[in-house]
């Protein structure tokens, strides 16, 4: 920063210079890395109005417009959705502070069936706080240990339950950890992920809402990946359920091509969000009338992000949103077979929805030795830079991790990464000779 200011093309030709050849091309064929889009047409138009104005859409006192939009867009998205008619959603920055916020939301509800007010007494008005336990998939988001570490619980709140072959939660597990926990811990709330982000699977969520109720236990779906792939008839046998949990959690910019920050929370009665409401002698007064998003949630200062995702799913129409998720799916579902006949490549599980977690394995490679040989294909394709994919642990496994999102991103898109990735092994193998893949990695460098 200078003391005096740069003309706004000088400003303008500095950040084309450095900073945008260095940005991702989320739109690109070959970038299956994460969970990222570029704004659909529609959505974009919103979002340009939406900085154009600059609205804070805490309440209707400031911006009686986008206030009364937020709450038209999020009883739409409970309708879209199959929510019950009483329930209600709020507008968040991101899934990480949904999936916080529904934990509060039961912890509070929790407090309320002990005789107290959470608000008022704190954790301390459990007696015993080390008691209190969250039941989540082994591969469920980080952000719940992030959720469990910000309320004041602890690593130790969290629970991990075992996955089945397709990385979904195993139910008899949930069930056996609730009765081994009975007594001993006091399990307020189990977590389903309809989407996991390191392999897209989807919990059984009617089986897992069926063993919550039987044990009078909030359920959250993180569904932050996943839930927008609940709309593709053909995967919504997937989602069901959903419906029955207290709270679900949904991030429209994961793949609904829609600005960043997009996430929704639900909550399948509004009243579950009473917990959330402060009140103050000059904001958000009691009183005051009108819609009031801020009363749902934590933000004061809440931008209008509903407005991309409503002008993008009017402009697309439900058949072109439907259209636009569902050919990714498709895509990683063709890679996924087309990886069965291929013997030097193995596919660590049946995908869900639209992420799949593969290996490399040349022969004559030792087993002990493919987990290296993946982190080394890794980064040799980030190093250099023609296409983007990302690394991660399955099973106890290292593995190749390809996401697609953009709808442009195809079978044979994929396939090109994965002949990419055999090139790179080959190479590695061959440059090495015998013992390249028992060396260090300066070696193979």
């Amino acid at each position: 920063f200078r003391e005096d200011g740069m003309p706004l093309g000088g400003v303008k030709a500095l950040v084309e210079e450095r900073l945008l050849p260095h940005l991702m091309r989320y739109d690109a064929p070959s970038f299956h890395a994460m969970f990222n889009a570029l704004p659909e047409e529609g959505a974009a138009y919103g979002a340009e109005v939406a900085l154009a104005w600059n609205q804070g859409v805490t309440n209707w006192q400031v911006s009686p417009g986008g206030a009364v939009l937020e709450e038209l867009c999020c009883r739409s998205l409970c309708r879209l959705f199959g929510l019950a008619p009483e329930a209600d959603a709020t507008v968040l920055y991101c899934g990480s502070y949904a999936n916080q916020q529904a934990l509060y939301m039961a912890l509070c509800h929790r407090a309320e069936r002990a005789g107290f007010d959470l608000a008022d007494r704190g954790l301390a008005g459990f007696g015993d706080p080390s008691r209190l336990a969250v039941l989540a998939s082994e591969d469920a988001h980080f952000s719940m240990k992030h959720a469990v570490r910000t309320l004041g619980l602890g690593d130790s709140a969290l629970v991990p339950v075992a996955v089945d072959p397709r990385r979904r939660m195993d139910v008899e597990a949930l069930r056996r950890a609730l009765e081994e926990l009975r007594g001993a811990r006091e399990v307020f709330c189990v977590v389903a992920t309809a989407g996991t982000t390191s392999a897209g699977a989807v919990d059984p969520v009617a089986e897992i809402a069926e063993v919550c109720a039987e044990h009078d236990v909030w359920l959250h779906v993180d569904g932050a990946y996943g839930l927008a792939y609940g709309l593709v008839p053909e995967w919504a046998h997937l989602f069901r359920g959903v419906e029955r949990a207290h709270t679900v959690s949904w991030d429209p910019h994961k793949q609904m091509g829609v600005p960043i920050p997009s996430s929704i929370l639900f909550a399948r009665d509004r009243e579950l969000f009473r917990p959330m409401a402060l009140f103050s002698h000059y904001w958000n007064r009691p009183d005051t009338e009108g819609p009031n998003p801020g009363v749902k949630s934590v933000p004061t200062t809440r931008p209008m992000a509903a407005l991309p995702l409503v002008t993008s799913i009017l402009h697309q129409g439900l058949g072109g949103v439907v259209e636009g998720l569902r050919k990714p799916l498709e895509a990683i579902r063709a890679l996924h077979e087309a990886l069965l006949d291929q013997p030097d490549a193995e596919s660590l599980h049946e995908p869900d929805t639209g992420i799949l977690c593969f290996r490399m394995i040349p022969p004559g490679v030792p087993r002990q030795e493919l987990d290296r040989l993946q982190e080394l294909i890794y980064g040799a394709i980030l190093r250099e830079g023609r296409r983007l994919i990302s690394v991660t642990r399955l099973g106890g496994k290292t593995a190749l991790r390809a996401v697609a999102v953009s709808p442009g991103v195809t079978a044979e898109a994929l396939l090109e990464t994965v002949a990419e990735a055999r090139r790179i092994a080959g190479e590695l193998i061959r440059s090495g000779s015998e013992g390249l893949l028992r060396g260090g990695e300066e070696e193979v460098r």
